[in-house]
């Protein structure tokens, strides 16, 4: 009888030192690995007889890097408050699946925006992410968890093992494979008007192992503090889904002068209709090419830092703080003189209050809006998360509100 495999079952686990979080992705996942080729191939002319050598020969060089992608909701939610402990049925020592003892804001997705934004290391005793320093970069509290990319200045940044479960149709023999030295390359969120906040997720890793439920209810159980989180997901939790119709945006110059907004105060009213957001690591692995054998990616390089998006909206003319005032600033002789210009740009996706997540880049660039022309004009405006001098990590901050 076949046993087969479905991908509506997986499981999807993420391991790193001292903690493993179980994530729940949407369907359109992936993860494969290539191999790098090298071919030597015969070319000459006739000899006798019209013959001529064609052959070729192919050697295997390396193993390219692992790639996986997935996709997730924003989710955040409060902690129950309950002590941390191992995953209650793949440890002797059963845990709670909490991700704080104190009732404090986490996101299903957090582990994600840790190796993003990190080295990724965690600490058991607050529950936040670190830098190899000891700095935390992820800070839960009462309310809301601020998650900062101050501590991204690295030249490689925390890596983790991801774990792809996948039952067997018969309910035996599992498929499960193992991701090793994963990192978090980019990260996009489309907040579409009629949608649920998600968040597509792609990086790269070492090598793709196959391996057995043995090993995978160790490495949950035993690894670091064998700490395992589960909290916030669930079929039946819901209350922490974030719509993208209640999404806003601020909009504030710092040259009021040129860009004068509502009242002098360079404050722009747009109202959106669509959008997105990427933040970008630009990551590359380094893999060496020995002769006579296959050599495995070693680990990886940071490249630049890049946060990008776009923003939509209705052409309006309505008010000194419009869509299409600001169209009209943008577009003036004197911002024409600006090499760079500078807005705080907040993205409030879902709104204000949560459960909902916003983009807070303090030193944002906008470039001149482009029109569409459809049944209702609209302008679509792209924007940069820049830094407040080239050296900082100051351009974005990531708020979930639960």
């Amino acid at each position: 009888m076949a046993q087969l495999y479905f991908s509506r079952d997986v499981k999807v686990y993420i391991q790193t030192a001292a903690a493993t979080w179980q994530v729940p992705v949407l369907d359109g996942y992936s993860f494969s690995q290539g191999t790098n080729s090298v071919e030597v191939t015969l070319a000459e002319m006739s000899g006798s007889g019209n013959a001529s050598k064609r052959g070729r020969k192919l050697f295997n060089d390396s193993l390219a890097p692992a790639e996986w992608s997935f996709s997730t909701y924003a989710r955040p939610f409060t902690a129950a408050g309950a002590a941390l402990g191992q995953h209650p049925t793949h440890a002797s020592t059963a845990g709670t699946g909490s991700a704080d003892a104190a009732a404090e804001t986490h996101a299903v997705e957090e582990v994600l925006w840790a190796l993003a934004a990190g080295a990724a290391v965690y600490n058991t005793t607050d529950s936040t992410y670190e830098s190899a320093g000891g700095a935390a970069y992820t800070t839960p509290g009462a309310g809301t968890q601020a998650i900062s990319f101050a501590q991204s200045n690295l030249s490689a940044l925390g890596t983790a093992t991801i774990w792809f479960e996948l039952p067997a149709d018969d309910g035996t023999d599992p498929a499960i494979y193992k991701i090793n030295g994963c990192v978090v390359n980019e990260a996009t969120m489309n907040f579409d008007i009629d949608g649920i906040a998600q968040i597509d997720w792609s990086g790269m890793g070492s090598e793709i192992e196959e391996s057995d439920q043995t090993a995978l209810n160790t490495a949950i159980a035993v690894t670091g503090s064998g700490i395992y989180i589960d909290e916030g997901m669930g079929c039946d939790v819901t209350g922490n889904f974030i719509r993208n119709r209640l999404s806003t945006m601020a909009l504030t110059a710092s040259n009021t002068t040129i860009f004068p907004g509502a009242s002098s105060n360079g404050v722009y009213s747009i109202v959106l209709t669509g959008g997105s957001i990427t933040i970008s690591n630009n990551i590359t692995f380094l893999t060496p090419s020995e002769l006579g054998c296959v050599n495995v990616p070693l680990g990886h390089v940071t490249g630049s830092r890049t946060i990008s998006g776009n923003i939509d909206c209705y052409l309006d003319n309505e008010g000194i703080a419009s869509s299409g005032e600001l169209f009209e600033d943008l577009t003036s002789s004197a911002a024409r003189s600006l090499a760079t210009n500078q807005f705080a740009l907040t993205l409030n996706v879902g709104g204000t209050t949560g459960p909902a997540v916003s983009f807070a880049m303090p030193t944002a660039h906008l470039e001149i809006p482009s029109h569409d022309i459809q049944d209702v004009v609209s302008v679509s405006t792209s924007f940069h998360g820049l830094p407040s001098t080239i050296s900082a990590a100051d351009e974005l901050t990531v708020t979930y509100k639960s």
